[in-house]
């Protein structure tokens, strides 16, 4: 079975939002075109405490994009977003949730962040997400949202070690860092993944 996988959506991510990527809207109605598609949808939402330690606001003397070490592992410090019960932290209200199935939190542990919807950047803790799409009888996940670069490919990342075929709706997702993006994309097709464009669905 096919799923569609929207990875933080969120308004923070938008353009004008607390850690905003670029044209990142333009995403929204290639989403809303390409659910009718799926038998299953689900979402990924960061949804993550004031106090969370990857905030360049929590480490005083600190500025946004700074990395350091958070225990034992590379943080870079994020700008505040998707901070739990704010607006910024919603999925864009033009996106059609209608369909979506389930959410998928993350990012909620203070102490570590979490770039996959499948697990924290330390492989602790699971989310669930791989346990119900097994249980759904999803084996071929299609990915979208924000950043490309980021959440979306670390969980793309995750999904591919959990046994998912894995493919990437091009055309609607968006990078951070486009040049990150395009340096991951050259490595997709010896990794397994299939880069395609919403059309080709």
């Amino acid at each position: 079975m096919k799923a569609l996988i929207i990875v933080d959506a969120q308004i923070d991510f938008m353009p004008g939002g607390a850690l905003e990527v670029s044209r990142g809207h333009e995403i929204v109605p290639v989403i809303n075109r390409v659910l009718p598609k799926f038998e299953l949808a689900v979402a990924t939402q960061d949804w993550h405490p004031q106090n969370h330690k990857s905030f360049y606001t929590n480490h005083e003397g600190k500025s946004p994009f700074e990395e350091i070490t958070l225990h034992g592992l590379a943080q870079v410090l994020w700008p505040n977003h998707c901070v739990q019960g704010t607006k910024g932290a919603e999925f864009h209200p033009q996106i059609n949730m209608n369909p979506v199935e389930a959410i998928f939190r993350k990012g909620m542990n203070p102490e570590i962040d979490s770039y996959s919807g499948f697990y924290d950047n330390g492989r602790k803790v699971s989310t669930g997400l791989a346990g119900y799409l097994r249980e759904k009888g999803a084996t071929d996940l299609y990915f979208c949202g924000l950043a490309a670069d980021i959440c979306v490919y670390f969980t793309m990342m995750d999904a591919l070690e959990e046994g998912f075929n894995v493919h990437l709706i091009s055309d609607a997702t968006k990078a951070l860092d486009q040049s990150a993006f395009e340096t991951q994309l050259n490595s997709f097709s010896s990794k397994g993944i299939r880069a395609l464009y919403s059309s080709e669905l």
